[in-house]
């Protein structure tokens, strides 16, 4: 979903099959079929064209090792000749013996909005080195993200300036001034963008993926989406899943069309109140450390005590309530995030600002990133499917769950309130299923306790993706687990990519051990590793 600053044998590419499930009807052809006709088009030019990868600009922060390249595709696949748009593509090339080549592995880490520009930087890490000696690794920027068509919904400065925190009983005039600053937002968008807007979808994020496929010069596709990935994943999957040769899906939306966006975000909110309090219950497990309390409700007033601190004065003039809040919004995502969190917390209950400071205070460099991120979360989010357009719907339904979970709802809310505003047309999602032997086998990763993409989703997938088998990381909230501490999740990570191989129905894994704090007058005594992160 949204990011923290908010989810075999190869035959020849000749033999391109059209597989969309909406077969035209006697008389006439559907908008789906004819885009996948355009699909089909751009896919044969990229692939006759292919990427020229050389030397990455200065701009993408890579290293040398990481090659960078384009391809080109259409904004509108209905219209394949028509205007192209080039997205930014990253590789590093296998590091392996030419027998143990296995292709390309294209990632992508979710959002909407974010990019894997940098995934391929991963193949030095130990948990994808052996994944990295068979395939080239393979990131990119999504249309809209990056230098990839970016979008744009307003100046990125204004955006840098974090609002203060939404009240968890909200009075009316503030209501109406997030509707206004929403329905300001959505105009945004439709100015700065125009009539292109509408092509930021999902479904064509799944086109491109094909597109980009055929330029990488693979007749079938090995992918691993996570969060949001997994959605725009599981749609190429049921458009082309002739296409398909591998698939990972980490930390899956739930497809169901009347999930998707509006009732998927009001799961999210109530998953994460159960994180946070997992996250409190965790800190007052560790009171000897961090002296925050020895009950999550003592952590709880610990954690309004700061806030409202920060409220009369922010720390270092930069973190206020509502910086504090978007950090702590962390803690229900990543658990390895967690003792910088509490430490942050106690030092600054203590008098020391300076590590809350270094973890929440707003970075002017990133506000550009971070905007583009945003407008290209609501295009598609807003695009995708219909959403309620009476403020009474959002009204009611937030208030009656943020009695349930005061934590994320009303801030959930109002940043996708846009969507209530928005002018571009609506989709109707696609149906997400296949049929049994269309597919080859895919692989599902979820954590239990996964707050951004609720595990009901990962169940859902798997009853839609035919042969698909989910791997659960038991009493475990982390979101995106594959390639992470897990060694259980890893092997069977490994198992499928190397081997193609999956348990025969589904498989569990014992939890990653919680974070484990070491005193802090423990730690300060420690000796300092030179160029420690």
């Amino acid at each position: 979903m949204r990011a923290v600053t908010k989810y075999g044998a190869v035959s020849g590419l000749g033999s391109l099959v059209i597989t969309a499930l909406a077969v035209a009807p006697a008389g006439g052809t559907t908008t789906l079929d004819t885009e996948m006709q355009g699909t089909a088009v751009a896919a044969k030019r990229a692939a006759d064209a292919g990427i020229v990868f050389g030397t990455c600009p200065k701009v993408e922060g890579l290293p040398s090792s990481v090659s960078c390249g384009t391809v080109k595709v259409p904004l509108d696949y209905a219209d394949p000749s028509g205007r192209q748009i080039t997205l930014t593509v990253s590789r590093v090339r296998a590091s392996g013996e030419a027998t143990e080549y296995q292709g390309a592995f294209v990632y992508n880490p979710g959002g909407p909005g974010a990019s894997s520009m940098y995934f391929p930087m991963a193949a030095q890490l130990p948990e994808w080195k052996r994944i990295a000696r068979a395939y080239d690794i393979v990131g990119y920027a999504p249309r809209g993200v990056g230098r990839s068509a970016p979008l744009s919904c307003q100046d990125s400065t204004d955006f840098g300036k974090a609002p203060t925190p939404s009240p968890v009983h909200p009075s009316p005039a503030y209501k109406n001034e997030r509707i206004a600053q929403a329905k300001a937002y959505a105009e945004g968008c439709a100015r700065k963008t125009g009539p292109a807007l509408r092509h930021y979808t999902s479904l064509n994020n799944a086109r491109d993926l094909d597109v980009l496929r055929a330029a990488l010069g693979q007749p079938r596709l090995t992918f691993m989406g996570a969060s949001y990935g997994t959605y725009f994943g599981a749609l190429y999957a049921t458009l082309f899943p002739s296409h398909v040769r591998r698939m990972v899906f980490d930390s899956a939306v739930n497809p169901d069309t009347d999930q998707v966006w509006y009732r998927n975000n009001l799961d999210q909110s109530l998953a994460f109140e159960s994180r946070w309090s997992d996250f409190r219950a965790w800190a007052a497990r560790h009171d000897r450390t961090f002296h925050l309390g020895t009950t999550p409700e003592q952590v709880m007033r610990s954690y309004e005590k700061a806030r409202d601190r920060l409220a009369t004065k922010p720390a270092g003039g930069k973190v206020g309530p509502g910086q504090l809040h978007a950090a702590f919004l962390g803690t229900g995502y990543y658990d390895d995030v967690w003792v910088a969190r509490a430490t942050a917390l106690s030092e600054y209950l203590k008098g020391n600002e300076k590590p809350l400071i270094a973890q929440a205070a707003p970075r002017p460099e990133h506000a550009a990133d971070s905007e583009n991120g945003n407008a290209v979360y609501t295009a598609v989010e807003c695009n995708d499917a219909p959403w309620p357009t009476e403020w009474e719907v959002w009204d009611r339904d937030n208030t009656a769950l943020a009695r349930r979970a005061p934590f994320e709802t009303w801030d959930n809310a109002f940043m996708n309130l846009p969507c209530a505003f928005w002018t571009a047309p609506r989709q109707e999602p696609l149906e997400v299923r296949t049929k049994r032997g269309a597919l080859p086998p895919t692989l599902i990763l979820a954590a239990e306790r996964d707050a951004a993409t609720p595990y009901e989703g990962a169940r859902e997938l798997a009853q839609r993706l035919k042969g698909s088998v989910l791997i659960t990381e038991e009493d475990s909230g982390t979101h995106g687990i594959g390639g992470g501490s897990n060694e259980c999740v890893n092997a069977h990570l490994e198992n499928y990519l190397l081997r193609g191989e999956t348990p025969v129905r589904r498989a569990s894994c014992a939890p990653h051990p919680e974070p484990d704090p070491v005193s802090l007058d423990r730690r300060a005594a420690q000796p300092k590793l030179p160029h420690a992160v």
